[in-house]
């Protein structure tokens, strides 16, 4: 397994069931700088002290939701052009619908598939990255 290096995009994984937390890191870790948050307001709370590349966001948290989660992070200049990736079990429709009015980049439905995942967040970070290298 690779070490984390400075050159890794770094990737803040939010959700409040540890089995979730230990899933994702498993199948990202090595590839990613990874910081992980267990509730929407530590989520808020760590992107804005340190903007990551992109955000994996649990849609179902009590308190705050991760779409809650999601428009404040859009609302706010320091984080808004950070990529999301809701994690979800709701269904295809439902999610997509609610994540992209909510702002969200992406989504991936519960049980995740690593490759599927891998994909995603290649997809994501490629566009995000290059957006941001040309000032946008």
């Amino acid at each position: 397994m690779a070490a984390e290096t400075v050159d890794q995009p770094r990737l803040l994984i939010v959700d409040d069931a540890p089995q979730n937390l230990r899933l994702l890191n498993g199948i990202l870790r090595g590839n990613y700088r990874i910081s992980v948050a267990v509730s929407g307001l530590e989520a808020l709370e760590l992107a804005a002290a340190r903007p990551p590349d992109l955000i994996l966001l649990d849609v179902s948290m009590p308190g705050m939701d991760g779409f809650e989660v999601c428009r404040r992070l859009k609302a706010a200049p320091a984080t808004q052009e950070i990529p999301v990736i809701f994690v979800t079990g709701l269904t295809e429709e439902e999610g997509r619908s609610r994540g992209i009015e909510a702002g969200g980049a992406d989504f991936i439905v519960k049980p995740i598939d690593p490759v599927t995942l891998q994909a995603k967040i290649t997809a994501c970070l490629g566009y995000s990255l290059t957006e941001r290298g040309n000032g946008g």
